[in-house]
């Protein structure tokens, strides 16, 4: 099989051999159930988790390891926290904006539809950044830390203190799914109820994503289950706290044991602003190439004159270059911004310029 050039990183990275191996050597070695046994492995498997806690905490600035919550990712803890806020509060209204992911604001949407839930939209300055200068009130504000489609770091600290100015008892929800490659994320400095991201964006496996909550013991749990229950007694039972609470049944241990491998690696990376800087600055020579983000921005989306994206997608592929096309999950901003959909490169530790110039190539001749 010919070598393939992979530049759909903001989709999912590749695994680095490190986390593959961690996760190896958990199932071979260590694997069992956790917070339900007391024999040798599931001890092992106890202090996995607990150890994989605390360095996701230190990893995203949070006061205490028991304000992490697993998930499965993104996706299932934007729609659980739609599920958490609703269960233990009113919601009137929530403030969203055309930068969103479809999980970040979908859920919502819905929200809204079966209730009195009100939703209003947070203004995009001319260049597509959240404008902190005019955050609406609301009782909770959904922020999409950096757009999928943009790969520009919004100034999610201003937004929040823009926010609680108009309202001191609003919700906070960040979507990290993007930044989290990209940027250090601290939830302290933010001030943020709620921040989520998917490990599979930062190379660690499928299936593992996490949720911080600020006053995780404030909320009810929205799933109930083995794990999150102290003691049942006929019709009465008794929550546990954070973070067993929110972590009914059993969690994707390997995954949880091969994501503080992922993290460090990742951290270890310059981010690939030289890749992305020389590609945008060839891009941009080519007349039939319009590009939708701009020069400082983390990826690079754009579309092709007088061609579908998807016969792009077609086209670039048949030289074995792996790169996103479509709407990206994010229809708003492509409506937004005129177009159907557009093509993305975003890179990884993996990606050389040798690769780079050679893709510039191939786009020059398919876009010709």
């Amino acid at each position: 099989m010919n070598k393939i050039i992979y530049l759909d990183t903001a989709a999912s990275a590749l695994k680095p051999e490190s986390v593959i191996v961690a996760q190896c050597d958990f199932l071979r070695n260590s694997y069992a159930n956790t917070g339900r046994g007391v024999c040798a492995r599931a001890v092992a498997a106890d202090k996995m988790l607990a150890d994989s806690r605390e360095y996701v905490a230190r990893f995203i600035g949070a006061e205490s390891a028991n304000q992490v919550i697993f998930t499965s990712g993104t996706t299932d803890a934007m729609n659980r926290i739609v599920n958490i806020i609703n269960g233990s509060r009113d919601v009137k209204t929530v403030a969203v904006s055309d930068i969103d992911h479809h999980s970040a604001r979908m859920p919502w949407e819905h929200v809204s539809r079966c209730s009195d839930a009100k939703l209003v939209k947070i203004p995009l300055t001319k260049n597509y950044d959240l404008d902190y200068t005019n955050v609406p009130n609301a009782d909770v504000i959904v922020i999409t830390a950096m757009s999928n489609v943009l790969g520009v770091p919004q100034d999610v600290k201003s937004i929040i203190m823009a926010a609680r100015e108009k309202n001191p008892d609003v919700i906070t929800i960040v979507d990290a799914a993007q930044y989290v490659a990209h940027c250090p994320i601290n939830v302290r400095d933010w001030d943020c109820d709620f921040m989520c991201f998917s490990g599979h964006k930062i190379g660690s496996d499928n299936g593992v994503g996490v949720m911080y909550i600020k006053n995780p013991d404030s909320f009810l749990p929205d799933k109930f289950g083995g794990g999150m229950v102290q003691n049942i007694s006929g019709n009465n039972w008794n929550i546990d706290s954070s973070p067993n609470r929110f972590e009914a049944g059993t969690l994707p241990l390997a995954q949880i044991a091969g994501l503080p491998v992922a993290i460090k690696e990742w951290r270890a990376w310059s981010g690939g602003t030289d890749i992305i800087s020389y590609m945008y600055d060839e891009l941009s020579k080519m007349p039939h190439i319009k590009l939708l983000t701009t020069r400082d921005a983390k990826i690079i989306s754009f579309v092709v004159r007088d061609m579908h994206v998807l016969d792009f997608g077609t086209l670039i592929g048949a030289h074995n270059i792996c790169v996103r096309v479509g709407n990206m999950c994010a229809s708003w901003i492509h409506e937004l911004m005129g177009v159907p959909g557009s093509v993305r490169i975003s890179v990884g530790p993996w990606n050389t310029m040798d690769e780079a110039k050679f893709v510039v190539s191939v786009i020059r001749g398919i876009a010709k």
